[in-house]
């Protein structure tokens, strides 16, 4: 068999959750316009929510050059192209799933279990959990982002339901709250019937500002709950479990953030690239219609209170990386071993070489324009174009007007001894 091409393109496939932006609205649905490969034509009125360029089979990437999905090269070229670290330490399978997400309204209230559970799910229900992996993520805000994503500080909560109209929710003789206190709260809200939802709904828009503001500036719930009452109704129960248990942020181009396995969160409004473990498992409770909700028992036994909830660390800071050799590469490092998101930022008539890794990388071009070479070989890289590159595989990337690279990678332990993968 002919050695594989170690750097070559992609392209990728849009889906059309009702969440996502509409027509030209959507940055999924413009970068794949632009991406060459087979014929994608944006319709004004379709919505397009992902732009999926990994190799999972709901939504796979195809070569460029023979539109052979990416799962069936890997499969048939595993040595060159997910090399030794990844088959011997996970799973021998592309270990990460990146994505464009352009996001027009919430989409559901949601966890992801867990290793342990997804395992357990998988076995029981494969034709609603498709794999038997945990699925953490990141998510790198390409523009204005808006999210609910882990717990305020009980102190805040537990204020916030002191109020008589939600006191009902807080289990009887609960002098301290706890993290059981809190799991036992958002289960009973999400049960709650239509009927007491909407009550509690409309009691929350008749709280006081001044008192919202004055308990640590919680004033925003007043603005933004009629925006979700029109996306989903006054009587969907995720509005409460959002506003008043969970950390509403707002990030900025650049600025990212990360949500371990069982981390509850709600994504609101916003372009972003996401990266994710190789999973599509999810269970859904809130901003969804009733008859898509899973199981409210299993949600809220899965929701996990560790301190990666905790605002300062759902927040992930990029810092300087040692891949570029010219200090125009950014690294968000979550605290996992499937991938780190690199983002290469060059002006006019920057480039920037970046070094192999032990693990296979995907790039894709998000804003401007420019050339990368690699193994032997130069392309054009333009917004929407996205590239595979190999283990081991040093790239570098040139641009005379200005241009944004995204790469999930995999950053293995170090090298020891022996010899470095080709080139």
């Amino acid at each position: 068999m002919a050695d594989a091409a170690r750097l070559f393109q992609l392209f990728g496939t849009c889906n059309n959750y009702p969440w996502g932006k509409q027509g030209r609205e959507s940055l999924a649905a413009q970068l794949r316009e632009k991406s060459p490969g087979t014929p994608f034509t944006i319709e004004a009125d379709q919505f397009y929510s992902e732009l999926w360029f990994g190799d999972y089979p709901d939504f796979p990437a195809r070569v460029l050059e023979s539109e052979e999905p990416l799962a069936s090269l890997l499969q048939e070229n595993p040595d060159q192209l997910l090399g030794e670290y990844v088959i011997r330490n996970l799973d021998g399978q592309l270990p990460f799933l990146p994505k464009i997400l352009s996001i027009a309204k919430a989409l559901p209230l949601q966890v992801h279990p867990n290793k342990k559970l997804s395992e357990h799910l998988h076995r029981d229900h494969p034709d609603q959990y498709t794999d038997p992996n945990h699925k953490p993520e990141i998510a790198v805000a390409l523009s204005r982002f808006e999210v609910f994503a882990g717990w305020k500080p009980i102190n805040i909560i537990s204020a916030l339901f002191n109020t008589p109209k939600l006191r009902q929710f807080v289990p009887e003789n609960t002098q301290y709250w706890s993290d059981e206190t809190l799991r036992e709260v958002v289960r009973r809200v999400l049960k709650a019937d239509d009927k007491t939802i909407r009550k509690l709904q409309d009691d929350v828009a008749h709280m006081s500002e001044r008192y919202l503001e004055e308990l640590h500036e919680q004033g925003y719930m007043l603005s933004l709950l009629p925006r979700l009452q029109d996306q989903y109704s006054a009587t969907d129960p995720g509005s409460l479990v959002a506003l008043l248990c969970m950390n509403y942020m707002v990030l900025e181009p650049g600025e990212a953030l990360y949500i371990p396995a069982d981390g509850i969160h709600a994504y609101l409004s916003g372009d972003i690239v996401e990266c994710m473990a190789r999973s599509n498992n999810v269970l859904n409770t809130g901003f969804c219609p009733r008859a898509d909700r899973d199981s409210i028992g299993l949600f809220a036994q899965t929701l996990t209170f560790s301190p990666d909830t905790q605002l300062d660390n759902v927040k992930l800071p990029a810092k300087k990386s040692k891949d570029g050799s010219r200090g125009h590469t950014s690294v968000y490092q979550p605290p996992i071993s499937e991938f780190d998101m690199l983002r290469i930022d060059l002006r006019e008539n920057d480039d920037e070489e970046v070094s192999g890794n032990r693990g296979p990388g995907i790039a894709i071009v998000t804003r401007g324009e420019g050339r990368v070479l690699g193994d032997g070989k130069e392309f054009e890289a333009k917004e929407g174009y996205i590239f595979y590159i190999a283990p081991g595989t040093t790239t570098t990337w040139r641009t005379t007007s200005g241009l944004q690279v995204h790469a999930a990678v995999v950053h293995a332990p170090p090298i020891t001894g022996g010899k470095q993968c080709p080139q």
